[in-house]
């Protein structure tokens, strides 16, 4: 077998295979004395088939098989041995005149070649690193949230302004019955709330639904119907009052904290609002952080400067796909995905360039500090170390959860490079406020 390569430009190159028949003859050979012994051919015996019809029945089959074999193996190990950086995988040449019969072979494989680039980590303009931090209106709000969460029901007559009322909501037409609880803090409507005040139990009371609390998913939850069908419901519904209740706030006092953080973790209203705040930001880290690795990835990606082989990897899209392309769908899906791959291939530099590895050990308590988090959401705060490291281990055996824990460990180990060296420029802000900056 002979192997070469025709290098066409820096992004393209032909590999030429030549195969002869003494590549693949003793193989072939080989395969067909042990058809011949299982085969079963009526006016034979088991094993006393004459070689040459067992030839003439399998011989193209198994020829086609190997010959296959041996372009995949040698192909692979060259491109190995070689060192080769290759986007996609070898295209085979199609041969028009190709001959199975013939005892000798050529092949030719089109390989689209990785570029040569370098990366720079000095920025020139800096890129915003936003640090989220909670306010005083988010405390005080969170707070309140959880006086209302944690605290008692009263009942009452008539309707006031901050109360709950649980009742139906119906109309007909529409095939709306359902039960709920309505919270008049959550009501957007000023005629609405007017209505309702002073109203007692049994009474009932015509609402329009346009408009009339303060998010579409409320309304959908509220009468019982899929959320695209409340975004512009403009019907009127009766609500028969049921109920009428007042959600008097929880003290601020240890038996609160205690249940909210574990005895004597947090003694004091003070030190409530501190928790909050802490645990607040760092929940806003997480988004913080992944705004920061977007943008980075948007600037390496725009002042990365080097060619792909893109009429390769269009070929390449159109032939490998599940479903047969047209050249015209074929360039569309390369032009969704050329950003992405371009991103691949500077990550890839950045991470040879930096010698940042991943060792089964840091995976291993990446993968434990995960579990830990997790178990701590269902009230689990102290695990002990050897439930974590079968739990871990469990996870481990799963080479889906490899992949993903690897990639997100990756991506850690890349911001904290991109903190070091890159020049970053840290803004504070509200989370509102964050909102609005980032997305508008």
């Amino acid at each position: 077998m002979n192997i070469t390569k025709e290098q066409i430009d820096e992004l393209n190159a032909v590999v030429k295979v030549a195969i002869t028949k003494d590549d693949y003859q003793d193989k072939v050979e080989t395969i067909l004395k042990d058809y011949r012994k299982q085969a079963n051919i009526p006016g034979f015996r088991k094993g006393q088939v004459p070689l040459g019809l067992i030839k003439k029945q399998y011989g193209k089959a198994v020829l086609v098989d190997e010959v296959n074999k041996l372009l995949q193996d040698n192909l692979n190990k060259y491109l190995t041995e070689e060192k080769l950086d290759v986007l996609g995988n070898p295209l085979p040449k199609q041969q028009d005149d190709f001959d199975w019969d013939r005892e000798e072979f050529d092949f030719e494989f089109e390989l689209g070649l990785a570029p040569s680039f370098e990366v720079s980590l000095k920025t020139k303009k800096p890129i915003t690193h936003y640090k989220i931090v909670a306010d005083k209106k988010m405390i005080d709000e969170q707070v309140e949230r959880i006086q209302k969460q944690y605290g008692k029901l009263v009942s009452k007559t008539e309707v006031g302004q901050h109360d709950e009322l649980t009742g139906t909501f119906k109309n007909e037409a529409a095939e709306i019955d359902n039960k709920s609880t309505l919270e008049l803090d959550k009501i957007d409507s000023k005629k609405a709330l007017k209505g309702l005040m002073g109203k007692k139990v049994g009474d009932l009371i015509s609402l329009n639904t346009k408009g009339l609390l303060k998010e579409d998913y409320l309304l959908a939850s509220a009468l019982g119907v899929p959320a695209e069908k409340a975004k512009d419901l403009k019907i009127d519904v009766d609500f028969i009052i049921e109920e009428i209740n007042e959600r008097e706030p929880a003290e601020l006092n240890q038996e609160l904290f205690d249940k909210l953080f574990g005895a004597d973790t947090v003694k004091s209203e003070k030190e409530l609002k501190e928790r909050i705040k802490l645990d607040s930001e760092k929940q806003f880290e997480q988004q913080s952080e992944q705004k920061l690795l977007n943008d980075i990835t948007e600037y390496f990606i725009e002042n990365t400067k080097f060619e792909l082989p893109s009429g390769f990897l269009t070929r390449w899209i159109q032939m490998t796909g599940e479903e047969p392309l047209t050249s015209e769908q074929a360039t569309e899906e390369y032009e969704k995905s050329e950003k992405g791959l371009r991103y691949q291939l500077i990550e890839g530099k950045i991470i040879r360039d930096n010698n940042i590895e991943i060792q089964f050990e840091e995976l291993k308590e990446y993968a434990k500090g995960f579990i830990k988090s997790q178990m701590a959401q269902f009230g689990q705060l102290d695990p002990q170390e050897e439930e974590l490291d079968n739990i871990a281990a469990r996870v481990l055996g799963n080479q889906d959860e490899v992949k993903r824990l690897s990639e997100q460990l990756m991506s850690q180990k890349l911001l904290n490079l991109y903190k070091e060296k890159l020049n970053l420029k840290t803004k504070e802000v509200t989370y509102e406020n964050f909102v609005k900056e980032v997305y508008g």
